[in-house]
């Protein structure tokens, strides 16, 4: 079996192909390494078949090791907005007033325009209370001994 050096390249351009399709930052280096192995082959058309393919191979495993060796060993960087996506817990640590008071234990704040279910003990409509935790969509109360 004779593989010539454009074969590889096709090879290539398919895992590119997969790789925009599929999740993952895999198949990129399924793709480099069938392109060094065209490259090499460009270069010096005397490689048998089996030699190309385990050269294929070594590449292959040698780059996704590196990447996820280097992916492991970089950290993200840090945000100056760390709760950023996590609205509920953007309020702990403040004090609203309550709009509906609480009663059996579930009661609503305003908070930014939008209404709130909260969780804590039974306290009247208008309290100040204060935001200690954020489960899902609750957000845990106490009264607002400060207030």
């Amino acid at each position: 079996m004779e593989l010539v050096f454009w074969f590889w390249w096709m090879l290539a351009i398919g895992f590119l192909v997969i790789e925009i399709l599929v999740t993952g930052f895999f198949f990129l280096w399924l793709a480099l390494s069938a392109f060094v192995v065209g490259v090499i082959l460009w270069l010096s058309t005397a490689i048998a078949a089996e030699v190309q393919f385990l050269l294929f191979s070594i590449l292959a495993v040698v780059s996704v090791l590196s990447w996820r060796h280097y992916a492991r060993k970089r950290k993200p960087p840090l945000s100056d907005h760390p709760l950023l996506n996590q609205r509920a817990a953007q309020y702990i640590g403040r004090t609203f007033n309550l709009v509906a008071a609480i009663e059996n234990g579930h009661g609503k704040i305003m908070v930014d325009g939008t209404l709130w279910t909260v969780h804590g003990k039974d306290s009247p409509a208008g309290s100040r209370v204060k935001v200690i935790a954020a489960q899902g969509t609750v957000l845990e109360v106490i009264a607002d001994i400060e207030a």
